[in-house]
């Protein structure tokens, strides 16, 4: 599934503009938020399926969605908002689970991990998950890889598996999980490992990072959440990493002590400030809060309890200027990014699936 990691994708807008939210929605559907008008403005409908995954191009101007029913792809067109590609990846014989997408720069293949199911007379063979390559042209999978042992930990499937980049060029591949594993794009062939176990920064041990993070990203730039722990005391805690995809140049940058749980992380268009809910505790005894960060200083400057929801994600407005709490159901709960204070609660009317939010302005 695509950006699994509960982290809504956004593209860059300047403080004070208002954006639009895109939001795959039961049956099958694009929901266009207006997020000015405080209304629905559009429905986009799929051909595929139900919507489960969702990923913005890197120069903002398509949307790539993945759907479950038939195990489809579908492209978005932002600037018109029809659907201008899609397929399916099922065959009356063989179905596929799709995790870890992503579209080439060109916007030509699409790289990901599947998992193939034959079906059979009298059984299913569910296979081990695979690199994969997709022709988006010819609307098919033209290349299957076996993953190396030393690499199945982070390739398992759903949640388990990490999140894949492309180079600037086209020609590289690169995976995170526990480790970063560098890959060649054209046969999924091992190049190196970036290994995360060991970093540069002192203390900073056995690292992981999360979802991208496109809102703040510079071209060619991958950043994420990670979590890490020391090698004495194995104190844990959490920040953001960035990960230049054309030096290989790691920075981390921890913020703050790593909870039990962190739904999503976003950060204001002009980079000063990151909000993050957090959740201890199960069940009864589950609290959830609102975390705020000042960027320049990496010091935890506000907090304030939230209720706490099944199933949720965090997301931020077009200006940065309102949180957004959403996920698996028919509302968008507002508070305001400065008081931490709830303001209203958007209706949709539909059911919205766990996919993301992408913010386009």
């Amino acid at each position: 599934m695509m950006n699994r990691l509960l982290v809504g994708l956004c593209a860059l807008a300047t403080l004070g503009t208002a954006g639009t939210l895109y939001l795959p929605a039961y049956p099958s559907s694009i929901l266009v938020f207006d997020e000015e008008k405080e209304q629905i403005v559009d429905r986009i409908p799929l051909v595929t399926g139900t919507p489960m995954g969702i990923r913005l191009s890197p120069d903002h101007k398509k949307i790539y969605v993945n759907t479950i029913d038939h195990n489809g792809i579908e492209v978005i067109d932002v600037a018109t908002r029809k659907v201008i590609n899609h397929f399916v990846l099922n065959t009356p014989t063989k179905q596929y689970r799709m995790f870890s997408g992503t579209p080439d720069p060109e916007g030509k293949l699409f790289y990901a991990v599947t998992r193939e199911i034959t079906m059979f007379p009298e059984h299913f063979d569910v296979a081990k998950p695979k690199y994969t390559i997709i022709d988006l042209e010819q609307q098919k999978i033209v290349k299957t890889v076996e993953i190396p042992a030393e690499e199945e930990s982070q390739n398992q499937g759903d949640y388990g598996s990490g999140d894949i980049e492309v180079s600037p060029d086209g020609k590289l591949l690169y995976q995170f999980g526990e480790k970063i594993t560098i890959l060649q794009a054209a046969d999924f062939k091992v190049v190196d490992h970036i290994d995360l176990a060991r970093p540069e920064a002192p203390g900073m041990e056995n690292v992981h990072y999360g979802g991208d993070l496109d809102l703040i990203n510079e071209p060619g730039e991958h950043t994420a959440m990670f979590v890490s722990s020391d090698p004495i005391v194995h104190n844990r805690v959490f920040g953001l990493a960035r990960f230049d995809l054309s030096t290989k140049q790691i920075d981390f940058n921890p913020i703050g002590p790593a909870p039990e749980g962190i739904a999503g992380l976003e950060v204001t268009p002009d980079k000063k400030w990151a909000y993050t809910v957090v959740a201890n505790g199960l069940h009864g005894n589950k609290r959830c809060e609102f975390w705020a960060f000042d960027l320049a200083t990496d010091r935890i400057t506000q907090k304030a309890e939230v209720p706490c929801r099944t199933r949720f994600t965090l997301g931020i407005s077009a200006n940065g200027k309102k949180l957004y709490i959403y996920g698996a159901g028919f509302d968008i709960e507002v508070y305001d990014a400065v008081t931490l204070k709830h303001e209203k609660t958007w209706d949709l009317n539909t059911d919205v699936t766990y996919a993301g939010i992408a913010v386009v302005p």
